[in-house]
């Protein structure tokens, strides 16, 4: 394991391996770099991969307020490690901001998206910044459980039914862990990114 000092102060951990032209991996709201593993170890026999804990996650630090640009500023540094461009594979809410990095006019190569959380109709930035707002009430009440259930189902849209079976499921607790991060995931959706043209 690696890190790097984002802009801001913040540590942001790695794992670098294989050899090739670089790739970041940006994972989404529910995963630490662990989650990426076994799909850097199949990239390292043609790339060279970096697979880091985005913020407030794993063994990253955090630095209070979220800003969505501030998780930009920690790609940007991991493009410096790694030589000073990178192709990105992004995945649900990494998805997300690996596109708003690349608009930002960060030296991105090439850009994968796989399974971004884009909603349509009747979600524009009111939606998102109450959700922030309700997400926020629930994690410091202590309702960890409710606030991933919220995110699930107004953030990213899974049936209620489907997330009642998802809270009885093993993998219940672990994502629980992660529910103090779901109200920066709903900042990342609060306005359109910069035109990519």
């Amino acid at each position: 394991m690696s890190s790097i000092t984002s802009a801001d102060g913040t540590m942001i951990s790695y794992d670098r391996d294989g050899d090739g032209p670089p790739v970041i991996l940006v994972l989404g709201a529910f995963n630490e770099r662990a989650s990426g593993a076994p799909l850097a170890a199949y990239l390292t026999t043609a790339f060279t991969v970096f697979n880091y804990d985005r913020r407030g996650r794993g063994t990253s630090s955090d630095t209070l307020p979220y800003a969505v640009d501030r998780e930009i500023d920690d790609l940007e540094a991991l493009i410096v490690a790694a030589g000073g461009s990178a192709s990105g594979f992004g995945y649900s809410s990494g998805a997300v901001l690996a596109m708003r990095a690349a608009a930002r006019g960060l030296p991105i190569t090439k850009l994968v998206l796989y399974d971004p959380p884009f909603q349509v109709g009747g979600t524009g930035p009111d939606h998102w910044t109450d959700l922030a707002g309700q997400l926020n009430d629930l994690v410091r009440a202590g309702r960890r459980g409710d606030a991933v259930e919220l995110f699930q189902t107004k953030g990213v849209g899974i049936p209620p039914e489907v997330v009642a079976q998802l809270r009885q499921a093993p993998c219940s607790p672990p994502l629980s862990a992660f529910a103090p991060n779901r109200p920066t995931e709903s900042h990342m959706h609060s306005a359109p990114p910069a035109h990519l043209g």
